[in-house]
């Protein structure tokens, strides 16, 4: 699983977002949010760099932690 810091993720549009936005680079993804700590821990076939790259597209840059 690889963390990522979202600073920019703060309600429940965010979060439908972003999941949105990794489910379109691996359906399967498994995502866990923590809107607090405003992290998110992705279990992915998709590379993380991908993944981080794909956020900062939607908006959302993401930090790996």
């Amino acid at each position: 699983m690889t963390t990522f810091s979202i600073p920019d993720m703060s309600c429940g549009h965010c979060k439908a977002t972003v999941e949105q936005t990794i489910h379109a680079l691996d359906p399967a993804a498994e995502i866990e949010f923590d809107m607090t700590a405003r992290r998110i821990s992705v279990k992915s076939s998709a590379e993380a760099a991908s993944v981080q790259a794909a956020l900062v597209e939607a908006g959302y840059p993401a930090t790996p932690v």
